[in-house]
């Protein structure tokens, strides 16, 4: 599932004590390497593919220029890694020739160390517009009465700011264009998010083995974040539910311990490169009851039903909706009622933990090559437990292939 970053929760303590541990401290690991060591970043030439497609695609809908605001979508393009604030930092693609990058001026030179790609960089000073910086860009270009696209998060200051210095241009929504390219990933991405998930599954073996009885939900995150650094990931995430808050997909403030008999749900990811992985993983400390065994053998087979219905050409929305139709006829819901499957069955994943397109009712858009999404189809008793197995597939002309292999039985949970 992995965590909205504004909805913490029960793992933010397991996170930032695990953080807090660092560098050389979390680098000596008893009986774990480094495995990332061949991650191959990605490429100029990539970048510049994937600048080519977004101009091919705004030519195809009539787009003069596009807006991409400081985060993930300016990383995929320029390869600048840099976050939001009030002073903004953005890209403005035209629909043919170099890229703008507008900066503040002291913010120049850190910005420029990531950019990969070839762009003009204007800057601005404290009492300058940014806004006018882009207006007169654009103007020069003959670009300024067009329409230009918005990337999906801008955030409405800078739109406002845009639209009230360009006030002959149209501004629509970019997503389709954004989305075009950010949905397929390539070769190069898919290994990237292979070693993200290579490295939680290890960790999460690593972990499974230390976990002991009265441990806090901080002290198993810990553990979890100090394995992914050794071998060779970056923790974004570890979420870590007992007994009653596992009922709970995102956790409860209620602090929680490891408890004889007790479920224990973990919901982990990391990057590689900025490339992410998300899988969840639910046992029980000591020997499962039958209820256990019960539920946790439905969310199995939840899955690979979900997994199984993912074909190119198939409606997103499908997958969620075959998941629902077998719980619904083992008794649980209906729909997303309780007790049963609360959320959605799956997220789009990349450079950002979620990202479109969703496994959820309704979704119209169909699964193609190279669409990468999370399979999490969890059962919630409210009052009692819940279970979640969560791993990421991607999809091929043949089907749907994993990312990480799901455990098959709740007495080896770790596969």
């Amino acid at each position: 599932m992995g965590l909205d970053r504004r909805n913490f929760l029960a793992g933010a303590a397991g996170a930032g004590l695990a953080l807090s541990l660092g560098g050389a401290a979390a680098a000596q690991v008893d009986g774990l390497a480094k495995i990332t060591g061949g991650a191959a970043p990605i490429s100029p030439q990539e970048r510049l593919a994937r600048m080519a497609k977004a101009q091919r695609l705004m030519k195809a809908q009539g787009l003069s220029a596009l807006v991409v605001e400081a985060g993930s979508s300016l990383t995929y393009f320029t390869g600048v890694r840099w976050w939001r604030s009030e002073r903004v930092t953005a890209a403005i693609i035209p629909v043919e020739g170099e890229t703008l990058i507008v900066t503040p001026h002291f913010e120049e030179p850190s910005v420029r160390e990531t950019l990969a790609v070839p762009a003009q960089v204007r800057v601005w000073q404290e009492d300058e517009d940014p806004a006018l910086v882009v207006a007169d860009w654009l103007k020069a270009r003959k670009l300024a009465a067009g329409r230009i696209g918005v990337e999906e998060t801008v955030r409405f200051f800078v739109h406002d700011g845009l639209a009230r210095r360009l006030p002959d241009a149209t501004f629509v929504s970019g997503a389709d264009v954004v989305r075009g390219c950010r949905m397929i990933k390539s070769p190069a991405e898919l290994a990237l998010m292979q070693l993200a998930a290579d490295v939680t599954v290890a960790a999460y073996r690593y972990t499974h083995g230390k976990v002991e009885r009265g441990m806090t939900q901080a002290e198993v995150g810990a553990i979890m974040n100090k394995a992914t650094r050794a071998l060779g990931g970056t923790p974004e995430f570890a979420m870590v539910l007992v007994g009653e808050g596992a009922a709970l997909p995102h956790g409860s403030e209620k602090p929680q311990v490891v408890r004889e008999g007790e479920i224990v749900l973990m919901d982990c990811g990391c990057t590689v490169e900025g490339y992410q992985s998300d899988i969840s993983r639910t046992f029980v400390f000591g020997e499962p009851t039958g209820a256990q065994r019960k539920v946790w053998s439905e969310v199995a087979r939840g899955q690979q039903i979900a997994f199984e219905t993912a074909q190119v050409g198939v409606a997103a929305g499908a997958v969620d909706d075959a998941v629902r139709r077998h719980y619904e006829s083992l008794g649980y819901g209906p729909d997303y009622g309780l007790p049963g499957l609360s959320h959605r069955t799956g997220h789009g994943i990349g450079l950002d933990g979620h990202e479109p397109i969703n496994f959820v009712r309704g979704e119209a858009t169909r699964l193609a090559p190279g669409m990468c999404l999370s399979n999490e189809p969890g059962l919630y008793l409210p009052g009692r437990f819940g279970v979640r197995l969560e791993d990421c597939l991607y999809m091929t002309e043949q089907g749907a292939r994993w990312f990480s292999t799901p455990p098959t039985s709740i007495d080896r949970p770790m596969g």
